[in-house]
C-alpha cells in the first residue's frame, strides 16, 4: 500500500488534487493504527478524544467543503494539515471546536518551512 501511495502521491503533487491527497494521508493513518490494534501483542494507541477529533474534522470538511484532514503519530495526537489559503476558517474551527480536546486548551501551530539553508561555520 505504501508503494502505491507514494506512486499515487507523485502524481497528486503535480495536479494538485487536495481531495485524492486527503484520501492518501488518512488512509495512511488509520492503517498505521489498525496494523498495531490487530498486531501481537496489540497496541490501542488512539484515545476516545483521538476520534471525537477525526470525527470533527469528517463533519467540518462535510459542512465546508474546506479541506482539513488530519494524520496521526505513532500515539493518540492528531495531526491537522490544510492549505494555506484556508487557515483563516480552519483555525477558527480549532479553536471552537478543537481545543475542547487539547491539553490545557493548548495546540501547536506550524507551517511548511523554506528549506534547509547553508551555515557559514566562523
Amino acid at each position: 500500500q505504501a508503494h502505491d501511495h507514494l506512486d499515487e502521491l507523485q502524481k497528486i503533487f503535480r495536479s494538485g488534487d487536495l481531495e485524492e491527497f486527503i484520501k492518501i494521508v488518512e488512509s495512511e493513518a488509520l492503517t498505521l493504527h489498525a496494523m498495531m490494534m490487530t498486531s501481537q501483542p496489540y497496541f490501542l494507541l488512539m484515545k476516545p478524544n483521538t476520534l471525537a477529533i477525526i470525527n470533527r474534522v469528517f463533519k467540518f470538511r462535510e459542512e465546508t467543503g474546506l479541506h482539513l484532514c488530519f494524520t496521526l503519530d505513532a500515539g493518540a495526537n492528531v495531526h491537522l494539515l490544510y492549505p494555506d489559503n484556508e487557515k483563516e476558517e480552519t483555525l477558527e474551527f480549532i479553536k471552537a471546536e478543537l481545543l475542547q480536546y487539547c491539553q490545557g486548551g493548548q495546540y501547536i501551530e506550524d507551517h511548511v518551512g523554506k528549506g534547509a539553508k547553508q551555515v557559514k561555520l566562523a
